[in-house]
């Protein structure tokens, strides 16, 4: 019996209890987006809500999954983990197209993400103007040098998508990053092969489902 199989087969005799702790735009969209690919249901908290989130994640970043009581951190390792227990078609099941799409999901993860996030952190923590914006164009000359390798792949494979012909994974984490660039006064350049990859997962009806879904809590709160 193939993995595939086995997962057709966990996925359809289990039943999963997942809630999901998030903040709007953040990293958890991405975390979102591959639970409705997954046909999962899961509730929502958003940690602007709690006083007390640190208790579910000490670091206090976001997402945060539970799972029948189990608490599980850091996105790729959620959604490495979703992936492997649930059927799908966001990462191979086996062979060295999976280790390429493991390897991306890092890449996303841990390299492009952390890139992104000095922006953030280089607007809230340096006050002088002249500095924040030199600051702030080093850092984006290191995002779009990231930006570089990720069209050199797609021109690379002449596909699509890191995944090939249908989305993956990591370009459903890069599409959710790539939403922060507007966000600051730097450009961020992105190639016509990443721009259509990008445009493409955004389109995603699952990914249209969780902007609406966290514009309309934002509403409501």
């Amino acid at each position: 019996m193939s993995k595939t199989q086995n997962k057709l087969n966990q996925s359809a005799n289990t039943k999963t209890n997942y809630t999901l702790y998030y903040s709007q735009g953040a990293c958890s969209v991405a975390t979102q987006v591959v639970l409705n690919e997954l046909g999962q249901d899961y509730q929502l908290i958003n940690v602007s809500s709690l006083e007390n989130f640190t208790e579910i994640n000490p670091v206090g970043a976001v997402p945060a999954l539970v799972e029948n009581d189990i608490v599980l951190t850091e996105g790729a390792a959620i959604i490495l983990h979703l992936l492997d227990k649930h059927a799908n078609s966001l990462l191979a099941a086996e062979g060295p197209v999976r280790q390429q799409g493991i390897q991306d999901i890092l890449f996303a993860n841990a390299t492009m993400h952390p890139a992104y996030g000095r922006l953030f952190f280089i607007n809230q923590y340096i006050q002088d103007e002249n500095a924040k914006q030199d600051a702030l164009n080093n850092a984006a000359t290191l995002i779009n040098k990231l930006w570089q390798v990720v069209e050199g792949k797609l021109e690379k494979a002449s596909d699509d998508f890191l995944g090939g012909k249908q989305v993956s994974a990591a370009d459903i984490m890069l599409s959710v990053y790539s939403a922060w660039g507007p966000f600051f006064p730097v450009d961020i350049i992105i190639g016509p092969k990443a721009q259509a990859m990008l445009a493409n997962v955004q389109q995603m009806p699952n990914y249209q489902k969780v902007v609406e879904k966290e514009a309309a809590l934002a509403n409501q709160a």
